[in-house]
This record gives structure tokens, sequence and C-alpha cells, in this order.
């Protein structure tokens, strides 16, 4: 057996007993930490995953609902190697960046988009897609969320932002909205909020199977007053079927879709498919990721009502106050 020859070359005494192994250790953090390489050059990604571990001491006896509660290999390896994210996650150490978010017609800023950032503890920032990329390889999507959302909260408060507050949230880690947002809602309240300047942005459109639970998660939202906006529309069928179904206050067209859009007439048949779907409707429609004054001039010809990017200004920890 493959565990028993790794215990084996490690020189590490152990029990066998009806398929199971004993290993006795005196600090299980340690042994993982000193035997990291040697356990993933000794095993591959699917045997990392299939092996269980469950760790046994004065709490935790071994039973058969140990064996339910065992975790795998893998899981007790990312302790080791996902140290940063995990300290982060303890130490609720999320702050957020603002990008501007324009009125076109009125070239004032209509809100900002919060943008999650870890902090290590050399305060240097960990970006959203490694934040994420942890969190879910790690079952945390539902803590991570929850963070950032408070954390967008709290921040847009002490830079005293009085516009319109984007706040993501994936959706898939919401499994029961009066529980799982009431934190969110007690620091909107907290922080003397009104609703109706605060906008959930629904992300990761693509992974959403469930459209009635979003729908009851979109619900609870409206009966509190916030609004709602749909991002990366356009980006496949899935956005699309959910632009129909859920009817959000706001659109956000996709950036493949704006980036380049004055050079491809495909894009620009796209994105004005969208928008007359989106003013049937009466959402409002902004174009996210405009990037030169020549994609912004092609949007604004079809029709335009908020629009974002880096042409007007980058994500920054002070927002933007005019354009």
């Amino acid at each position: 057996m493959k565990i028993k020859h790794f215990l084996k070359k490690l020189c590490l005494d152990f029990k066998e007993t009806q398929g199971l192994i004993y290993l006795e250790v005196s600090n299980c953090k340690i042994f993982f930490k000193e035997n990291i390489d040697a356990i993933n050059n000794s095993f591959n990604s699917l045997e990392k995953e299939d092996i269980g571990i469950f760790i046994e001491d004065d709490d935790n006896n071994f039973d058969i609902r140990a064996i339910l509660a065992a975790k795998s290999l893998q899981r007790y390896i990312n302790l080791i190697e996902d140290k940063v994210f995990f300290d982060i996650i303890n130490h609720e150490s999320i702050t957020s960046h603002f990008q501007p978010i324009i009125d076109i017609k009125s070239n004032t800023i209509f809100g900002y988009e919060t943008l999650a950032r870890g902090v290590k503890d050399d305060g240097t920032l960990v970006y959203p897609n490694e934040l994420f990329e942890k969190s879910k390889r790690n079952d945390m999507n539902f803590k991570l969320d929850r963070l950032c959302r408070e954390s967008a909260l709290k921040t847009a408060a002490t830079k005293k932002i009085h516009q319109n507050v984007f706040i993501n949230f994936i959706p898939t880690s919401i499994y029961d909205p009066s529980f799982c947002l009431q934190s969110t809602e007690k620091w909107a309240k907290q922080l003397e909020f009104d609703p109706s300047q605060i906008v959930f942005e629904v992300v990761e459109t693509e992974l959403v199977k469930d459209q009635k639970h979003l729908r009851n998660i979109l619900e609870y939202y409206r009966e509190k007053g916030y609004k709602i906006a749909l991002d990366d529309v356009g980006e496949g069928y899935s956005s699309l079927n959910m632009l129909i179904e859920l009817k959000p206050d706001i659109i956000k067209v996709d950036r493949n879709i704006i980036q380049d859009i004055d050079k491809n007439e495909l894009k620009q048949s796209v994105y004005k498919a969208l928008y007359n779907i989106a003013k049937e409707q009466n959402i409002q429609v902004l174009a996210e990721g405009v990037e030169t004054a020549y994609e912004l001039q092609c949007v604004q010809e079809i029709g335009v009502d908020l629009v974002q990017g880096y042409y007007f200004a980058k994500p920054a920890s002070e927002p933007i106050r005019k354009i």
C-alpha cells in the first residue's frame, strides 16, 4: 500500500487495523509542515483527495462519526501551503479599493465598485482572484464572501462615500438569505446607509445552477430596499437567461464585449441587442472595462447609462472624488 510505503520511507512507526492506519505524532501541524515536500512528491492530486485523515486527541475520540468527519490529505496540505490566506481570514484582514462608476449623461460619479483586497502581515496586498481561489479549495467561500461584503460597507463609511456603493457577492456561497446576509444588513443599518444607495452585484453568474435560489436571495435584498446589478452580462447563455428571468436594476456588460468594440462590428451588434433588451425592461446599462476614448465613443453612440474602466480611473484605496 502506497501510504505504508511512504511512512516506512520516513522511518515512522504505525499500526494497521481493519484497513485503517494509525500514526502517532507529537504535533500534527509540525508533522505536515516538515513533510510537505515529501507528501507532494509521493502522492498525486487524486490520491491526496482520496486519502482521508482524522486527528484523534482528547477532544476527538475515534468512532464511526470520525470516519464521516475525516478530511482529505489535500485539506491538511492546504493548511500549510495556504497559510497566508488563513491568516487573512482568521484576522479578518480584508480592506476595499474603489473604482468610480460614471453617469455618462451628467459626467458625474454615480457610485463606486468596491473591490476586496487581503492584507498580509507585512502590509502587501492579496488580490481577489487569489483569495477566492484559495477559499474555493478550502470550502471557505461563505466566510470570505461575508468578510468582503462587511469590509465594503465599513471602508465606504470610513471614506465618507455618499454615492452608490456596488458590493459583489457570490450567490453560491449563500444558502439561507435571512441567516447568511444578516451581518451585512446589520452593518448597513449600523453605518446608516440608505438601502437604495447599496447595489448588490451578482458575480460568477456562470456557476449559478439554481436560479430559484438566486431569485430568493435577490427578493430578500429587494424587500430590504437594496438595488441589484448583474455582472458579466453577455459572457454566455446563462447570464442572458438570468437577465430575462431576474430583471435586475442594472446590467454590467462584460468587458470582453467592450474591449475594442469600436473595431468589431459583431461586438457592436451584441452590445446593441443587450442595450435594447435592457431598455425595454427599464434596466440601466453599464459598460464595464472601458479603456479608450474610442470604446467610450462607440458605446455612447449605441446607448449607455453608466461606464466604468481604466479610461476614467483604476481601483484605489482612496476613492477619486471628481472626474
